[in-house]
């Protein structure tokens, strides 16, 4: 799910960052210029973890701003397809269902990858699975867990934000990367679906070891029984032949 990448790069330090130590003064840039961002083909980049080289720090001129080339390790977000991970509900469309995750919602269900027999309930804006005459809802709000099919990389537009005469906003720029999950397998879905059956099926398993823990037993005090009634009978026979 999360992994490290090797980044170079050239990071610029303000005047008023000067007075930190130089290794949290590159912390700050660093994260100021990655953290919560997507990196194409690299993923969405959470924190630095570590800085492996520096070097020295250069004053642009005019600028004030300090040069400095660095190489670092950044945890990056980045789930492997067949990954199990786990969510929480968003909200839900006609089209699937929004799931998001501590630092994003960018994860997506479409409704082909739902489990079969689901349909959308326009009244309550959710997704129901009718299993065998059981209706089982997607609720806003339930903990899941998705199956991770693939990732999609969109390109971005410039950041030039169209408006319309009265200044609403026509087109909003969009997320540059989003994951496309499923749930159209058993365990996946709502966690509550399966944790309750779990306990239902450890109760009947436990009725029936207790079941056959009666049978072993009796099935032994049975033999015992027989072995004493030998022991018995030799006894007896021994005395007479005495």
């Amino acid at each position: 799910m999360f992994i490290l990448t090797t980044i170079q790069d050239l990071i610029q330090i303000a005047p008023p960052d000067f007075h930190k130590p130089s290794p949290q003064a590159i912390k700050d840039a660093i994260n100021a210029k990655y953290a919560n961002k997507v990196v194409l083909n690299i993923g969405l980049c959470i924190c630095m973890w570590d800085l492996l080289s520096s070097s020295e720090g250069l004053i642009g001129h005019g600028t004030g701003l300090v040069n400095v080339n660095v190489e670092f390790r950044i945890a990056v977000f980045r789930p492997f397809r067949g990954e199990i991970v786990k969510g929480r509900i968003g909200h839900s469309t006609q089209e699937g269902i929004w799931v998001g995750l501590n630092f994003t919602n960018e994860v997506f269900v479409p409704f082909q990858n739902l489990f079969e027999n689901s349909h959308f309930e326009e009244g309550e804006r959710v997704w129901v699975w009718d299993s065998e005459g059981t209706e089982l809802f997607f609720d806003k709000g339930e903990t899941v867990l998705f199956r991770v099919e693939q990732e999609e990389w969109i390109d971005q537009k410039p950041g030039i934000v169209q408006k319309d005469e009265n200044g609403n906003v026509i087109e909003e720029r969009g997320t540059a990367w989003r994951l496309i999950g499923s749930m159209a397998q058993p365990g996946l879905g709502p966690t509550l679906w399966w944790g309750d059956q779990e306990e239902g099926e450890e109760q009947e398993g436990g009725g029936e070891q207790a079941m056959v823990g009666e049978q072993e037993v009796g099935g032994e005090l049975e033999d015992a029984g027989e072995q004493g009634d030998g022991r018995e009978d030799v006894d007896e026979m021994v005395v007479d032949g005495a």
